[in-house]
């Protein structure tokens, strides 16, 4: 769990919040365990001109409102097959950009402050939002092995993230997450239903929220 030295990284900020046993946020952790958000930014310009963002169709037909694409070797899709992760961008049958040392050091660091050792994602969920996009609440199960956290960067746009448990209709609690936030979701936490609030309007253009899974 988190210990004295994480904690001295964030004694002049925010601290680092439970918000469920296995839910950790970590205000500014960007900036403290990683590269920082002016490098993840070019790294997602760079990513998104080889493998371009799109806008998924859910198994039912919708069109999702927030924009997608992909890094590491593996890339979940979603069209009326289904959910899953898919080793090829569907667009060019290719495969999806790499994974970058820094970016798995930075999950790696985040997964330990929350209590979760040696995690080693294999896939990088890069969903873009515009003012008004959102995410409903669901689970993420498409993993083969859900006992594995899922580390999440917020970078841009602020948004309020909605946590609720394990059945739909669960009570959801509300915590906004800015440029520079790393939230952690593992062990109870996992299986959470969660979603992203309609994003509002504000000094940037878009939200990227980055997510970070060992899918196989």
């Amino acid at each position: 769990m988190l210990d004295n030295a994480m904690g001295d990284l964030f004694e002049q900020e925010a601290q680092p919040r439970w918000l469920a046993p296995g839910a950790l946020h970590l205000p500014g952790g960007i900036e403290r365990l990683g590269p920082g958000t002016r490098w993840l930014l070019a790294w997602i310009a760079t990513t998104s001109a080889q493998a371009p963002f799109r806008h998924l169709q859910t198994p039912g037909g919708q069109r999702m409102s927030v924009a997608m694409t992909n890094a590491g070797p593996c890339g979940w899709v979603s069209d009326r097959r289904g959910y899953r992760y898919s080793p090829l961008d569907p667009l060019s049958q290719r495969p999806w950009p790499p994974l970058p040392r820094e970016l798995l050091i930075l999950a790696r660091h985040a997964a330990e402050a929350a209590g979760f050792a040696d995690f080693e994602p294999d896939a990088c969920l890069i969903n873009r939002y515009v003012p008004g996009a959102r995410m409903s609440l669901h689970q993420d199960r498409d993993e083969a092995d859900v006992a594995h956290p899922i580390v999440s960067l917020s970078l841009g746009l602020a948004a309020e993230f909605l946590l609720g448990g394990l059945t739909r209709g669960s009570t959801v609690q509300r915590q906004m997450l800015r440029s520079g936030d790393l939230l952690v979701l593992g062990g109870e936490a996992r299986l959470r239903f969660h979603g992203v609030a309609p994003v509002k309007a504000g000094p940037e253009a878009v939200r990227f929220n980055l997510t970070l899974r060992l899918a196989k």
